[in-house]
């Protein structure tokens, strides 16, 4: 019934090998952080899972001089071949600690066992053995080596994937041949602290990767520290700007920023309707729609609006909304009471400006009265100028939007500030890959809802941010380009 016969809370605890105290990972070691410590929450339950000793600005410091002396002592140096063999170490580790990382994201971050498991934990692993196949390629074009790593990587991920964006930022950093401190998320930091032992068990020279959870100030001490080479960021558009603007003014970091998103689900009249209705739900609900490539408008043309809207609705409905641990549970509480208010708060601006809520949008009752679940909401009738339709919730909540043909479609759909995702709909091969085209987004899906590849760039136009993650051009994010012009004369 639940994950590996359903735990109960004691037994899931014992799974995910749950401590009472987490600490900051420094030069190869866990140490006593000098911030003040945080309790880390179950949004299921709203109990104290762990206490968790923080980094402050001092410890940031020592983090980057271990990061700067790893670098230059032992990592730069290190052969490619070398790396490739911790890679594919950590790797194997993370697979032979799938369970305990599974659960304990799932305590930690609220999402269903069944996306932790067999998603996120999984996907995390594949891109260190796909970054290890990198390591040794990329030591020798033309007469010199090329390219080069660009030193010490500062990296800060958000609190809705923490450990596939952690696995996001540290591969390709590692593979290159930079060092790395990370800062996780501060209200899911213990997948990343485990990810410490994992860097521990595998034996990776000390100070290579350093992880300081703590409040937003340490990542903001990270972005102004002239210590550090590069900065990866993953989380909103608005911190992206501060940290675009403070990393100009420090020492001119190279910056790379995955941002927020407003992605359309676009769906033609000819669309295979059964599959649409299944992807615009699984797209958009999915994490509790805490997603920057969720689906949240779906343009729908008018023929099949209707009926369209209908089945989204009722396949809504069907969701089963409960334990995270529980295998039967297709969507989780959202992260916390405070974005449950924030999402909520949108809900109300939905059905202010017109829009038909269609299903959703309650706190539901018994067991779930306790911790900040949110019944997935649907609004039918949309405009793309509301407030739902035009600012990212990251929540549960998707808006229907109706059109008439493409001519009237893609003003719409280009009329936002974010361009990271989406998807489209139709049987009509050259309408498919004319509006491809034309969607003003980094990555479209036809007849799919699939956005991440490890193998294919990731990232998107405008406010949804700089630069492309995965694949090849994830290398290129943590390294830089020598010429090297040799005489023969």
């Amino acid at each position: 019934m639940g994950i590996f016969d359903y735990a109960p809370a004691p037994e899931s605890r014992a799974i995910a090998n749950l401590k009472d105290n987490y600490r900051p990972f420094i030069n190869g070691e866990f140490v006593d952080g000098s911030g003040e410590p945080l309790k880390t929450i179950n949004p299921a339950t709203e109990e104290v899972l762990a206490e968790v000793s923080t980094a402050s600005v001092s410890d940031v410091d020592i983090a980057v001089k271990a990061a700067r002396k790893a670098y230059t002592g032992v990592w730069s140096k290190m052969p490619g071949s070398e790396r490739a063999k911790y890679l594919f170490r950590i790797a194997r580790l993370i697979q032979e600690r799938s369970r305990e990382l599974a659960v304990l994201e799932s305590l930690d971050n609220g999402k269903p066992i069944k996306e932790s498991r067999d998603s996120d934990v999984p996907t995390a692993a594949a891109h260190f053995f796909y970054h290890a196949g990198w390591a040794d390629k990329l030591e020798y074009a033309g007469y010199g080596p090329n390219p080069r790593p660009l030193g010490v990587a500062g990296q800060v991920i958000p609190w809705n994937f923490p450990l596939l964006m952690l696995a996001w930022k540290i591969a390709p950093a590692l593979a290159t041949g930079n060092t790395v401190v990370l800062k996780p998320a501060e209200t899911t930091p213990l997948t990343a602290l485990v990810f410490a032992e994992i860097c521990q068990q595998a034996e990776l020279p000390p100070g290579v990767v350093n992880i300081l959870p703590g409040a937003g100030a340490v990542g903001g001490q990270l972005v102004e520290h002239p210590g550090i080479d590069k900065i990866a960021f993953t989380g909103s558009t608005e911190v992206g700007k501060l940290i675009a603007r403070a990393s100009s003014e420090s020492n001119l970091k190279r910056v790379s920023l995955e941002l927020g998103g407003k992605s359309p689900n676009i769906v033609f009249a000819d669309a295979d309707l059964e599959r649409a209705v299944e992807n615009a739900v699984s797209s958009v609900f999915g994490n509790a729609g805490q997603d920057c490539c969720a689906r949240t408008r779906a343009f729908v043309q008018r023929p099949v609006a209707a009926e369209f809207s209908d089945r989204v609705a009722a396949r809504t409905r069907r969701l089963r909304l409960g334990d995270p641990l529980d295998e039967a549970t297709e969507m989780g509480p959202l992260i916390s009471l405070q974005q449950r208010e924030r999402v909520e708060g949108y809900l109300q601006a939905g059905r202010q400006e017109g829009a038909q809520l269609l299903t959703g949008g309650s706190r539901p009752g018994g067991a779930l009265a306790q911790g900040s679940y949110l019944e997935p909401a649907v609004f039918g009738r949309a405009d793309n100028r509301m407030r739902i339709a035009r600012e990212e919730i990251f929540g549960p909540v998707l808006a229907i939007i109706p059109f008439d043909d493409e001519a009237d479609l893609l003003p719409m759909v280009n009329d936002t500030p974010y361009g990271l995702s989406g998807s489209l709909w139709t049987r009509d091969i050259g309408r498919a890959l004319r509006v491809a085209r034309a969607v003003r987004t980094g990555v479209i899906s036809i007849n799919s809802s699939k956005s991440v590849h490890q193998e294919a760039p990731f990232g998107g136009y405008k406010r949804s941010g700089i630069g492309r993650e995965l694949g090849m051009h994830a290398i290129q994010l943590y390294t830089e380009v020598k010429n090297v012009f040799i005489s023969l004369d």
